[in-house]
């Protein structure tokens, strides 16, 4: 039985608990449609920082007294609870500053055991050398697509990429023939963060799993959205922020399967993340310490823990439901509007989208459309949103997005989509639909 969206007296009672939605921005009330990009944060992950702060402030893993010991307990509930939420053992579990370090983190290990030298020589399973191939796809943000072209040059590996169809989706009729036995690494996004569309799994990494390649997951966008499980899905690696999932900035969460992380040379290099040192050599810690040296991020893991738990008491399929009944009431709309082209295809399965659209609005800059909505108190975004292959595959040089949080109302949205049909009037352009998506 699918769960029950959430009513608008649940949602009411979830936007008390953000304290910057009481707020105006230009004369009239927050509608607040940029979550993709960061989430706003409930006062009990304030509240849990803050606490750590005033309380329990001290270094882990390390020292004698009482404020230490409370600390690692923190830091270390921290973990098991983002675990449980992943349902993964907690060494599975690395602490990052953000889903982009995580992304670096694999891909600089593979490039430090690629080496052959140093800590490198320890840890050759993933081992990259001329002739390996590396695939990811054309749907990915910046960050699930640099640190792989810069891998490639450092071990004379071959990028390649899943091209996506008109429509802005995965054209898997060409992946049985990019993932042959020379394919080391699939590195893929869970959820597209300009469509909203998601990645059909199911359908890529057994063809992955087949050749033996190690497969990474960018969970940004899915992370807030759906429930995640990286053993279910079959990943080797998934990575999300915690700032998109309500929690503060500067934590990520990395996880690995445990044989993998095991395999993998430390990415940084210090204290904190070592069992002994002599002036010659350092022999290091296991996972999960081994890939967190130097002090870390104590209070941000603690706020993103209570982040997990406040969408975890809320239930993360009852917040999918609520986001599909948003996700088709926006883009419906959004097609709708004379002068409006929403990036990605209309023909999408039910669920298969989170509620998130891009826009193109004919005749005006991106930038242009989101002044105009700022000055209604509507905050979007605007640009490329780190995914320029993207834009330039489906015809946009930038898009306005507007993508729903779990506070997001169904009249916060009918006022963003009317703001949108306003905006070419606003610009004295006519609302008939022409050439739409050439920018200006």
């Amino acid at each position: 039985m699918s769960a029950a969206p959430l009513s608008s007296a649940e949602i009411a009672a979830i936007r008390a608990q953000f304290p910057i939605l009481d707020r105006e921005v230009n004369g009239h009330p927050l509608t607040y449609l940029d979550s993709a990009a960061t989430a706003q944060k409930p006062r009990r992950v304030l509240d849990a920082e803050r606490a750590f702060y005033e309380r329990e402030n001290a270094a882990v893993h390390r020292g004698a007294h009482t404020l230490a010991a409370e600390a690692t307990e923190l830091y270390e509930d921290a973990r098991r609870t983002i675990a449980a939420f992943l349902a993964v053992d907690e060494n599975e579990v690395v602490f990052t500053g953000n889903a982009t370090e995580g992304i670096n983190l694999v891909a600089t290990a593979i490039g430090i055991a690629s080496s052959g030298r140093g800590a490198g020589a320890d840890f050759p399973t993933y081992a990259l050398q001329p002739g390996d191939e590396i695939l990811t796809t054309e749907l990915e943000h910046h960050a699930n697509l640099i640190p792989w072209q810069e891998l490639a040059a450092r071990t004379g590996a071959t990028l390649r990429h899943i091209p996506v169809t008109d429509d802005g989706m995965l054209d898997l009729d060409a992946v049985p023939s990019l993932i042959t036995e020379r394919t080391r690494v699939v590195a893929v996004t869970a959820v597209s963060n300009v469509t909203g569309f998601v990645t059909p799994l199911e359908r890529l990494v057994p063809l992955a799993r087949a050749v033996g390649a190690l497969v990474v997951l960018d969970a940004c966008q899915a992370a807030p959205h759906l429930a995640l499980h990286p053993r279910e899905l079959d990943v080797d690696v998934a990575v999300f922020s915690g700032h998109k999932l309500y929690g503060p900035t500067a934590i990520g969460v990395l996880y690995g399967r445990a044989a993998v992380l095991d395999a993998l040379p430390p990415h940084l290099f210090g204290g904190s993340a070592i069992t002994t040192v002599t002036l010659e050599k350092a022999h290091f810690l296991p996972a999960p310490q081994r890939f967190e040296p130097g002090t870390p991020r104590i209070a941000e893991a603690i706020g993103l823990a209570e982040a997990v738990r406040f969408v975890t008491e809320i239930g993360m399929d009852r917040i999918a439901a609520t986001e599909h009944v948003l996700a088709e009431r926006l883009h419906a709309a959004l097609a709708a509007i004379p002068g409006i082209r929403v990036l990605g295809g209309s023909a999408v399965p039910a669920g298969q989208r989170v509620a998130l659209a891009s826009v193109v609005v004919e005749g005006v800059h991106a930038h242009d459309a989101g002044q105009v909505l700022d000055d209604q108190g509507i905050a979007v975004r605007v640009g490329h949103h780190c995914a320029q292959p993207l834009h330039r595959r489906l015809g946009a040089t930038a898009s306005l997005r507007l993508s729903a949080g779990v506070h997001t109302t169904a009249d916060e949205l009918d006022r963003a989509i009317a703001a949108v049909a306003g905006i070419r009037a606003y610009f004295g352009l006519d609302s008939e639909a022409g050439d739409v998506g050439k920018d200006t």
